[in-house]
Formats: C-alpha cells, sequence, structure tokens
C-alpha cells in the first residue's frame, strides 16, 4: 500500500509503463524526473517533467516515495545506472516505492522487497522472492519458487519455470524461457528470444536456442 505520492526517476520510454501501473494502483505521481526537463515544455502523459534538484528542492523524503522509471539503457549498463540512482536518492533519506500493476497476477506468497515493479499481464507464483528493485515487466512469468536477486530485470514476455535462479544484476531479454531449476549468474545477460536449458555464469552473455555463450 502506498500512501503518500510518487515521484518517477525517468522520462522515457520505461516511466512511461511505471507511470500507468501506478495508475492503475490509484496513486498521485507529482512528477517525473530528467536531466533536460527543458525537452518537456507540456509534460509527459499528462505530468510535469522536473530535475531531479528540483524535485528534492519541492519534495522532502518524507513527502514523497519514489520509482526508478530506467529501464534497459543497454543490458551491460542498466543494472549500475540504476543501482546509482536508487542510491544517490536513498543517501537522501527518500524510500523506494513497490510498483504492482493492477493486471498483474501475484500469488499471496510471493515475497516482495522496496522497489519491485511487476508490471501489466504479468505472473508470479507462489514461493518466489523478489529481491529489491527487481523489474517483472510486462507479460512476463514466473514460476513457483525462483528467487530474483537484486536489481535484476525480466524484459517482457520472459518465461522462468519452477526454481530458478537469476542473481543479482542480471538481465533477461525478451522472449527468452529459462528451464527449470537452472541458475542464471551475476551480471549475466540472456539474449531476446533463448531458450536456457543450462546455467549460466556470471558475467556471461548467452544467446540462441539452445542458449550458449556468445561467439561460440
Amino acid at each position: 500500500m502506498i500512501e503518500v505520492p510518487v515521484a518517477i526517476i525517468g522520462a522515457g520510454g520505461h516511466a512511461r509503463v511505471v507511470l500507468q501501473a501506478l495508475r492503475t494502483m490509484h496513486v498521485t505521481v507529482v512528477a517525473l524526473t530528467d536531466l533536460h526537463p527543458e525537452n518537456f515544455p507540456d509534460g509527459l502523459d499528462g505530468c510535469a517533467v522536473i530535475s531531479d534538484d528540483e524535485l528534492v528542492r519541492r519534495y522532502s523524503c518524507d513527502e514523497v516515495m519514489l520509482a526508478c522509471g530506467v529501464g534497459s539503457v543497454t543490458a551491460a549498463t542498466e543494472d549500475q545506472l540504476r543501482r546509482r540512482i536508487v542510491r544517490r536518492f536513498e543517501r537522501q533519506g527518500y524510500r523506494s516505492a513497490q510498483i504492482l500493476h493492477s493486471n498483474a497476477c501475484i500469488a499471496d506468497t510471493v515475497s516482495l522487497a522496496p522497489g519491485v515493479q511487476i508490471h501489466a499481464g504479468a505472473v508470479v507464483q507462489p514461493g518466489v522472492t523478489l529481491e529489491e528493485h527487481v523489474i517483472i515487466n510486462t507479460g512476463a512469468t514466473v514460476d513457483h519458487d525462483c528467487r530474483i536477486g537484486p536489481f535484476a530485470h525480466l524484459a517482457p514476455g520472459v518465461t522462468l519455470s519452477g526454481n530458478v535462479t537469476v542473481h543479482e544484476g542480471a538481465h533477461i531479454g525478451t522472449g527468452a524461457n529459462v528451464i527449470q531449476g537452472i541458475t542464471i549468474g551475476r551480471f549475466a545477460i540472456v539474449a531476446a528470444g533463448a531458450c536456457v536449458v543450462r546455467d549460466v555464469a556470471a558475467n556471461t552473455v548467452v544467446m540462441g536456442v539452445p542458449a550458449r555463450p556468445k561467439g561460440r
């Protein structure tokens, strides 16, 4: 339950997705932020766009919660960018809201950390653990007893079978499938459309059907 208004950090495509999810939750969004708010003289999707500094001037950490609207810059740098943004505001006392689209299906026994985002059409089944700032994007499915580490991102249409572990900062690309019991290592990248049938080592890029390390 979000009891205060929310500000969205970012004003790109993923920020618009976050904005829509918050509206389905009947949460007031006070503004989005951008490094160049002058590029949005009319705002974005009915919301004002201001700078990060202006956000801090206008709203104390007791008056708003934050949502990170940064999605895929590139898979290799997305985690680091989102983490830097989140930590910078946390150091100033701001808290991160959970973004749970009203059209997502989330089992009662799912464990949700601060900053988790679950978007439209996603399904998250019993026994799943989502650590801080995980993104379960549009239409992704996470089956029973999976564990998704901090700042990992499941892109639209990803399917995880049961008992999959996705470690910190990993990125699973659009439409990829991961069979049961697989482990995806820290900061690994699974390319769009891949089918993962073996564990993926940390800091590895895999692609194809079946998924293999890039270049092999």
